[in-house]
């Protein structure tokens, strides 16, 4: 009684968009408690209010799930979206900018790329209607070991500001010795000088400065425990980086990590998670000679926390990532780990964990109903909730797709609309 008393107090006044009780359900969520079947989930106001069995909701819209899989939204990856709507042309190209050739070319790390998020993007719909909700914009700073600052974003189409906080993308080995001269030894000589800088103990009119004023600004907020991403692949790489994040108070985020699986005992001891492509079996560089496709399922098993992507085609393929899922899960990492990694861990690892991610009391209701396993490649979102309202499940690909395979009725494709 008492509620059935709460959800008719949650429920007072008309019905909006955002209220939605889905029913019978198997609610995957991402959380403690795991996976529940015959369950219902209660969405008002755009947020989830209540969890369980038998629930009631008068003059809400209800929709029977049949059993199927309801999951949080996906997490679309490290990448673009938003940011590049066709990369061969550099007017929709927002993502990164060259600083100029040159070891001490000034660093960067005030570029923030938020302001150029475009939520009009193609790119979105046909994001979303593969069941991802939410991305983390990234930074690329053309010459600099620092690359900028991003965000996460959710991708409901709207003019919103990113949730959480900002993230700075750095890189570290020998994908980044052209920015080094062609050392790894000399990126940690040249960050040390930039933090150096931060922190104020360097004049500002040195002429070696690597840092502006903003840029100073912006990297003393990430020595005060700001996220900061480093993509990096090799075992040695990554133990130098826990040490130098350590040592200057910055809040690691390994992404790359081939070689991650030889270093997990201190992955886990620092506490930090590390995302890695699934897919990446064979080293396509000398920092990947370790690589191996059960590195996810190695570094769960010793007590790291895995959030997944994908290393190439992060924009225009995200939908992709749930592809790494299923095949992390193929080779040994468990079914709820592999969820967790597209949903609830990159959540937590960029701060967002208390907005979205799961399905829990009082987060956002980003939901995904799906026609089968959301691991496998065959099945398919079949409605996305995001805040509660259903999003439209098409895409300019499936509006072209139903162009040209329509009748003609007499008259050319080209003339019908």
């Amino acid at each position: 009684m008492k509620r059935l008393l709460l959800i008719a107090c949650l429920l007072s006044g008309s019905a909006f968009a955002q209220n939605v009780l889905i029913k019978n359900a198997t609610v995957h969520t991402a959380g403690t408690r795991g996976t529940l079947k015959n369950t219902d989930v209660l969405v008002h106001g755009g947020i989830i209010r209540a969890i369980g069995p038998n629930l009631s909701a008068p003059g809400v819209t209800s929709v029977d799930a049949k059993g199927k899989s309801l999951t949080p939204g996906l997490f679309a990856g490290l990448g673009d979206i938003g940011l590049e709507e066709v990369s061969a042309e550099k007017s929709t190209v927002d993502a990164s900018f060259s600083l100029g050739e040159g070891v001490t070319g000034q660093m960067r790390p005030e570029f923030d790329v938020v302001p150029a998020f475009n939520p009009d993007s193609i790119l979105i719909p046909v994001t979303r209607l593969e069941g991802f909700t939410f991305t983390a914009l990234s930074a690329n700073a053309g010459s600099s070991l620092l690359g900028g600052q991003g965000a996460i974003m959710r991708l409901d189409g709207k003019f919103e500001s990113p949730i959480g906080s900002r993230i700075l993308f750095a890189s570290m080995g020998s994908s980044a010795d052209e920015l080094s001269g062609s050392s790894r030894a000399a990126q940690y000589m040249l960050l040390d000088q930039a933090i150096r800088e931060a922190r104020g103990l360097s004049p500002y009119d040195y002429k070696q400065a690597l840092l502006t004023p903003a840029g100073r600004e912006a990297l003393n907020k990430y020595l005060l425990g700001g996220r900061t991403v480093f993509h990096v692949e090799r075992a040695s790489d990554i133990r130098q980086v826990l040490a130098f994040a350590k040592k200057n108070g910055m809040r690691p985020v390994i992404v790359g990590g081939s070689e991650a699986w030889k270093v997990a005992a201190q992955l886990k001891a620092d506490n930090v998670i590390v995302f890695v492509d699934a897919l990446q079996n064979l080293p396509s560089s000398f920092d990947q000679i370790g690589s191996r496709i059960d590195n996810a399922a190695l570094l769960q098993k010793a007590g790291v926390r895995v959030g997944l992507y994908r290393s190439d085609d992060s924009s225009q393929n995200a939908r992709k990532v749930r592809q790494t899922a299923g095949n992390a899960v193929s080779y040994g990492l468990p079914w709820e780990a592999g969820l967790a990694a597209i949903t609830s861990v990159p959540a937590d690892a960029f701060g967002v964990g208390d907005k979205v991610g799961r399905i829990e009391v009082g987060l956002m209701a980003d939901l995904v109903l799906w026609n089968g396993d959301p691991l496998e490649v065959n099945a398919f979102a079949e409605q996305v909730w995001m805040s509660g309202q259903a999003m439209p499940m098409t895409s300019r690909q499936t509006e072209l797709r139903d162009r040209y395979m329509s009748e003609e009725n007499g008259m050319p494709r080209a003339y019908q609309k």
